[in-house]
């Protein structure tokens, strides 16, 4: 089904991350020399799947059996709320790490770093694969530092040595490598002999993510997209019950899908002096930051921004709302911009004359901008439909079903996810 959209993917990464087209790096690579403490043998199995922009209605908007299935002998969530901003790689960490952004360190897709004097962007796989950008221990992490062999086909940071440590058995990003042959190395890893085996698997699904920016949530490629990823996890729950295990699985998505109105993108604000600040690339969120630090400066370009603010709203990141979790006071590593813009929905801004019809990164209480949670296995409760709560309570939930002590400071609370869980 997806076969004849190759051409047409590829050029929508290019459109989407601003990147030149380079040779995929399809090899697994694998940490030698490490096993699975005597102690990790008999403990669970967790896989975390995430597609990419699944937002929290499609399953049922476009009927995706098998997941509606599996929730229905698991848990599911009304909806899971993004942290702010809702944009995939501050997302995927903070479900990864339990922290938000101005904690973990990814406060967008791409910002300004003042002590480093470099920007960090997505689509930039030197700075990606920098560890120096990124705070928290991952869950691979904790369970690696713990005994515990854990494996990703894909996700935020799992290219990069954070702390030193990353997965013992992963790939660096790509979309070469087909998705049968990636539930094939999946089914490979779990027969492995006990001792090499990972117990955590992290697997990233991109394309309902992609096919939404480019032709908008109800086209038919987003659709086809969605029923791509319910088949291919159908195919991933049908792989892993053949190898026997007690594997248990978290879905999720990292943020929802809006259209936007293309027609009427907002330009940069004539106020701005781009010789004296500096704008990285943004729609939905826009930082921008003073070359020189003059607080005089700031002071000036905010005020006028707000005098002139037309269809969008002017922050001081020591004032944005409170709900955000994204303010200057919390902003460890001082990456928040001097000035925040925000573009009022369905509007973005537009710098360079690129744009698409899907975008998110808006309000997390934006219902658009909601994801989806279900969780199923043996240590599942079943038949448990939760209200909605925000990602970084995903990960004191999964580190207490792998059994992995958390003893640093996160933003999640294990209380909030405690009760979905069969020994609780």
């Amino acid at each position: 089904m997806f076969a004849s959209m190759n051409g047409l993917f590829i050029l929508g990464l290019y459109f989407l991350l601003s990147t030149p087209l380079l040779a995929q790096d399809t090899v697994q690579q694998v940490v030698q020399g490490r096993r699975n403490s005597p102690q990790t043998i008999d403990k669970p199995y967790l896989i975390i799947i995430s597609a990419d922009g699944f937002r929290w209605d499609y399953a049922r908007k476009y009927n995706c059996v098998n997941l509606l299935a599996l929730a229905a002998r698991g848990v599911e969530a009304k909806s899971m709320q993004p942290v702010y901003p809702s944009l995939t790689f501050p997302n995927h960490y903070s479900i990864i790490t339990g922290m938000y952004p101005t904690h973990h360190g990814l406060v967008d897709n791409s910002f300004y770093d003042r002590k480093k004097q470099r920007i960090y962007a997505v689509g930039n796989k030197k700075e990606v694969r920098d560890s120096s950008w990124y705070y928290g221990i991952p869950l691979w992490e904790l369970a690696e530092r713990n005994g515990m062999l854990s494996a990703s086909s894909y996700w935020v940071g799992s290219e990069s040595r954070i702390n030193g440590v990353g997965p013992t058995y992963f790939y660096n990003y790509n979309e070469a490598i087909p998705i049968d042959r990636r539930i094939e190395v999946l089914q490979e890893w779990l027969l492995l002999p006990e001792d090499k085996r990972p117990h955590l698997i992290s697997f990233y699904f991109p394309q309902v993510d992609h096919y939404s920016h480019l032709h908008g949530v109800d086209s038919k490629q987003a659709i086809d997209a969605v029923k791509l990823v319910d088949e291919s996890v159908g195919k991933i729950v049908s792989t892993c019950t053949k190898t026997g295990l007690p594997i248990n699985f978290i879905f999720v998505s990292d943020h929802g899908m809006t259209n936007t109105d293309t027609a009427n993108a907002l330009p940069m604000p004539i106020q701005i002096d781009t010789a004296r600040f500096i704008v990285p690339r943004g729609d939905a969120l826009v930082h921008i930051y003073s070359k020189s630090g003059d607080r005089t400066e700031i002071r000036k370009l905010y005020k006028n921004l707000k005098k002139n603010a037309a269809k969008f709203t002017v922050y001081r990141p020591q004032k944005t709302p409170k709900y955000w979790h994204y303010r200057a006071a919390s902003d460890h590593y001082n990456r928040l911009g001097d000035i925040l813009l925000v573009p009022d929905p369905p509007l973005m801004f537009s710098f360079t004359g690129r744009t698409t019809i899907g975008k998110h990164g808006y309000d997390i209480r934006n219902s658009d901008m909601q994801a989806s949670f279900y969780a199923w296995g043996p240590a599942f409760r079943k038949g448990l439909t939760i209200p909605s709560f925000s990602n970084v309570h995903v990960y004191p939930m999964a580190a207490e079903l792998l059994g992995l002590p958390v003893s640093h400071s996160i933003d999640g609370r294990l209380k909030v996810l405690k009760s979905i869980l069969n020994s609780h």
